[in-house]
């Protein structure tokens, strides 16, 4: 249970400015002013809300530039709840990603991964390497049961890494929880075993840990021999089979900013390269583009995200948003994951083919309808990939209560009603860089 310490006044945009708002923005609600948004489901990457400890260990932030006491709390608390004790930090993950990638990663490299998310992705590419996904064969499919949807196929894996050769194969990721396969968990057998194929192919087995805490309740709750383990250990376990983790912090360390890459041990010295492009990219390696006070900030939040009762509610409220959704013939993927609820477009605007974007169609009009602002994570995010027409609800942590979700329910639901009148969109302008196109493209009605 939570008690509001702080609270914001949100005013809802009428439709007419809600409608002008979306046309401005070119029909991306990337480009939507938050101002104009009344519920912002977009991410829940540095949206939520800060405990009062977290507060009070921000105004005692150390903001010397190397060294600082804040820098070595952080340490601290990584050390004692995911279990490493070397980190460079960054100043957000996909500025360790850009780091660690960019360590790793040849020209002609192949990735391979349970699913590359976008950024990561991108910094594989940027480095001259290939990702390969390689998800379970049920991961996308929206009426599958397993408990680890979110798992790497291992058999998939091992022969993608087969094909270029050992010396081409520079690491194999896991993210948990799986984001692209709509924030579904994995199992610490999983990351044994993709432990044993990373040995393999002498390659490095490196854990995405942005969701560290959401996955570990999931091995509570699912995985055999976990019921009676406390979370952190839990925590430490899943990721103690990994060369290096990297972590945004603004997910489970519960932070607004800031991020860091842990390394286990290191024969090759990746810990010293990675200070030395800190260095160069970030800022000094004992800060990496934080100020004193968000490390001092993330300690506390990383020690906060283990609790029970924060996962408990946390988990349990994505879970209400994914119930009141479906009771308003929403159709949802299950399971429901732990930061967010994915809603099916393909299935609700059944008539907008793949080409014309349906998950944007029914982004734009949720936001039409009620100012509710998701993220489309089908087609359009991910180009030349046959992936679900996903849109994604992410649930900021410790941020909304339940009259917030009945309002998600009630906006996407009449956004839905409506489906048969709503259009497709088509790219008016993207960057060159595809994979990120989602972020900055530019769409327009298809008439």
């Amino acid at each position: 249970m939570y008690d509001s310490a702080m609270v914001s006044r949100r005013e809802l945009p009428d439709r007419e400015q809600r409608v002008a708002a979306l046309k401005t923005a070119g029909y991306n609600v990337f480009g939507l002013s938050a101002a104009d948004v009344y519920i912002d489901l977009l991410t829940d990457s540095g949206t939520g809300t800060m405990s009062t400890d977290q507060w009070a260990a921000l105004l005692g932030g150390d903001e010397s530039y190397a060294g600082s006491e804040s820098f070595e709390r952080l340490e601290q608390a990584v050390t004692d709840v995911l279990g490493f004790e070397r980190i460079v930090p960054a100043h957000q993950g996909r500025g360790a990603e850009h780091l660690l990638y960019g360590a790793l990663v040849d020209d002609g490299d192949v990735v391979v991964a349970n699913t590359h998310f976008d950024t990561t992705r991108a910094h594989v590419a940027e480095a001259g390497g290939r990702p390969a996904d390689c998800p379970v064969v049920d991961a996308f499919d929206t009426d599958a049961a397993g408990p680890f949807k979110g798992n790497l196929d291992i058999e998939a894996a091992r022969e993608r890494a087969a094909a270029v050769g050992a010396d081409r194969v520079p690491a194999v990721v896991v993210t948990l929880t799986n984001n692209s396969v709509a924030g579904q968990p994995v199992s610490v057998e999983n990351v044994r075993r993709a432990r044993a194929v990373a040995d393999e192919f002498d390659a490095r087995l490196i854990i995405d840990g942005c969701r560290f805490a959401e996955n570990a309740w999931f091995v509570r709750e699912r995985e055999p021999g976990f019921e009676e383990t406390p979370i952190p250990a839990i925590v430490r376990e899943q990721l103690a089979p990994a060369d290096a983790v990297v972590v945004s912090g603004k997910k489970d360390g519960l932070v607004n900013v800031g991020g860091f890459i842990t390394v286990g041990d290191d024969e090759d010295d990746l810990f010293g390269r990675l200070r030395e492009r800190a260095i160069l990219y970030e800022g000094f390696y004992t800060y990496g583009g934080m100020a004193g006070r968000d490390m001092a900030a993330m300690a506390v939040g990383l020690r906060e995200a283990v609790d029970p009762g924060y996962l408990d509610h946390r988990i349990g409220q994505v879970r209400t948003l994914a119930d009141m959704l479906e009771r308003r013939d929403v159709p949802v993927y299950r399971p429901v994951g732990g930061h967010a609820v994915y809603v099916d477009a393909g299935v609700a605007l059944p008539h907008i083919p793949r080409e014309q974007f349906p998950g944007q169609a029914l982004v734009c009009a949720a936001y039409r309808e009620g100012g509710v602002r998701g993220v489309e994570l089908g087609g359009f995010a991910f180009p030349g990939t046959d992936r679900p027409e996903f849109v994604r609800l992410a649930l900021p942590r410790r941020r909304y209560h339940r009259e917030h979700l009945e309002h998600v329910a009630e906006t996407v639901g009449a956004a839905v009603d409506r489906g048969t009148a709503l259009s497709g969109l088509e790219v008016v302008s993207q960057p060159d860089r595809e994979a990120l196109r989602h972020f900055s493209a530019t769409l327009r009605p298809v008439d």
